[in-house]
């Protein structure tokens, strides 16, 4: 069982220091950045996967070369076997389309196509929720690579190998939430919801779990060495990383980036900081006064007040 997981660096707003060029666009490179939170809802399904059916998972993201220490945060989050960061300033400054041609073009060119593909239901930044549900349709217009169903909002799956089949416990918002259980064959495209919840019923699966752990901190250890190196060097001598550029993909820059995105962004709020520094007054236990008038204050909150 081969997996992909997609996963992205987004702007660490708690930094407040997020730079947009004068177009508008986010300059990655000069904002702190984290992995995208939703994101760890898919690389909780794809490690239930590998813990539970075995198999490989992979790590992709695209962005400037610094996003490899996100891929290092995933390693460590989900296990995972190798890693790929597509990366080159053709690929600046894409919009959600723009994005999804070019992951899919790297899911193309890995070595194998994988029996299952992942991504988070929506970026921290952008929240459209675009990027998975158009990946999935840009892999399907491909000759190249089988058919991807892609099944949205996942809260929990499970896969017969026998049967070559997903099935998948979906929630449903409208008027009311209500959860559909649905089933595919596979290779599929899971967009993980963040209710979503692993399982592991079996000690033999916990066990596991504790294996793939002690592998892969190892492994992220060595990739944390690597990228501490410092020494200039292409990054693509790691046994578990590659790093591709637009060149690489054979993808036409005028399609691709600034150049392929159709999203015109027509202005930009500032995102405020938080305050650094907050009144507070220390009560220490034995102050009796001081403690009668923090649980008179909360009293009405532990009511539902």
């Amino acid at each position: 069982m081969r997996s992909v997981v997609l996963t992205k660096g987004v702007p660490d707003f708690r930094e407040g220091k997020v730079s947009f060029d004068e177009d508008g666009h986010l300059e990655r490179g000069k904002t702190p950045t984290v992995m995208n939170p939703n994101d760890k809802h898919a690389l909780r399904a794809a490690l239930q996967t590998k813990v539970r059916q075995g198999g490989e998972v992979s790590l992709m993201s695209m962005g400037p070369p610094g996003y490899a220490e996100i891929l290092h945060e995933g390693m460590r989050d989900v296990y995972a076997d190798d890693l790929y960061l597509l990366s080159d300033r053709e690929m600046g400054a894409a919009d959600t389309w723009a994005t999804a041609m070019t992951v899919a073009t790297g899911i193309e060119y890995m070595d194998e196509n994988p029996d299952l593909i992942f991504a988070g239901f929506k970026t921290a930044d952008g929240e459209t929720g675009h990027t998975g549900p158009q990946t999935e349709w840009c892999l399907n217009i491909n000759d190249n690579i089988p058919d991807y169903p892609v099944i949205t909002h996942v809260i929990a799956l499970d896969i017969d190998e026998e049967e070559e089949t997903l099935r998948a416990k979906r929630l449903v918002e409208g008027d009311v939430s209500e959860i559909e259980t649905v089933e595919t064959d596979l290779p599929a495209f899971v967009v993980a919801g963040e209710e979503f919840e692993p399982t592991y019923r079996k000690a033999e699966h916990r066990l596991r779990h504790k294996d793939f752990r002690a592998e892969t901190q190892e492994r992220a250890e060595e990739f944390a060495e690597y990228l501490a190196d410092g020494s200039d060097k292409e990054m693509t001598d790691w046994e578990n990383f590659s790093m591709w550029n637009h060149e690489v993909l054979n993808l036409d820059p005028d399609f691709i980036g600034l150049d392929g995105s159709p999203t015109i962004v027509s202005g930009v709020d500032p995102i405020p900081k938080a305050p650094s520094e907050r009144e507070a007054q220390h009560i220490e236990p034995d102050d009796e006064d001081g403690m009668e008038t923090v649980f008179d204050e909360m009293a009405p909150f532990a009511a539902g007040d």
